[in-house]
């Protein structure tokens, strides 16, 4: 059955909202260029964005609820269910995957009792998987509500997410201090930051981003590898100088251009 028109917002609710709306609206020379914004801004008061929200921002820039929804479905960014306090994701792209992402989620998804994209009971805490933080040199990383947490491990992350459903306060390993994923929605529809050092406050790149760019300029660089590593057995060989490479994935390979037993190219002429 067709459904009925979306309920407005309450008459203080709405009031407040549109007052936001245009100042957001009066940013763009064209206002259909807002609806971004404003749909951060109507997640910023329920969480998520709902067909009430969908008919504001329609109404506010003169869209029909269907080209609003098509906006809204199509980045993940904007929710379409209830969520969390915390939006907590899991990177489980190639990098952070093999470096224990996997395991992390899998992990997380036992403990919390939750599937992907799914919130805990207690509404603290919504679980998913990212495809990429943007942040490989620190992987595996987790982010909640847009902030870092480098270097996860399983216990580690276990232990974020029981500190955000206890109400701890949890700090980021870089970045802005963490705030609930209403009021980040609100950050990124455009309005101040006003949380102490916020603006301040950078991620910036890690040394085995600045690697490339050390190398391009022949400056040396040392051996290290990132991240927590397990301690050595007892009995684990001695250590040799020399023997380290940056990452278990920057040894040299055998490629095409440095093994003539393995050329490419074609074997035989084409059609034979």
């Amino acid at each position: 059955m067709p459904q009925l028109p979306a309920p407005d917002y309450p008459a203080d609710v709405r009031a407040r909202l549109e007052t936001d709306a245009k100042e957001v609206i009066a940013r763009y020379p064209d206002s259909r260029s807002a609806l971004l914004p404003l749909l951060h801004l109507t997640q910023s008061e329920e969480g998520y964005v709902t067909r009430t929200g969908v008919r504001f921002c329609a109404e506010m820039l003169g869209l029909t609820t269907a080209e609003v929804t098509a906006v809204s479905t199509f980045y993940s960014m904007y929710r379409r269910k209830p969520s969390g306090d915390y939006q907590v994701g899991v990177c489980t792209n190639t990098l952070c995957a093999v470096m224990g992402g996997d395991a992390i989620f899998d992990e997380l998804k036992q403990h919390l009792g939750v599937g992907n994209n799914e919130t805990t009971e207690d509404g603290k805490v919504t679980l998913e998987h990212i495809e990429c933080n943007a942040a490989c040199d620190f992987a595996p990383v987790v982010m909640v509500n847009w902030e870092f947490f480098d270097n996860q491990t399983v216990e580690s992350a276990k232990q974020l997410v029981d500190d955000l459903m206890a109400g701890e306060q949890v700090t980021p390993t870089r970045g802005a201090p963490l705030c609930t994923y209403k009021e980040t929605a609100r950050i990124l529809a455009g309005f101040p930051d006003e949380r102490p050092g916020a603006v301040g406050a950078t991620g910036g790149a890690g040394p085995a981003s600045l690697i490339g760019l050390k190398l391009a300029k022949g400056e040396a660089v040392s051996g290290r590898t990132p991240g927590p590593q397990p301690a050595a057995p007892a009995d684990a060989a001695p250590h040799q100088p020399g023997s380290e490479h940056l990452s278990s994935h920057d040894a040299p390979q055998k490629t095409s251009a440095s093994d003539p037993a393995n050329p490419t190219g074609p074997v035989a002429e084409e059609g034979k």
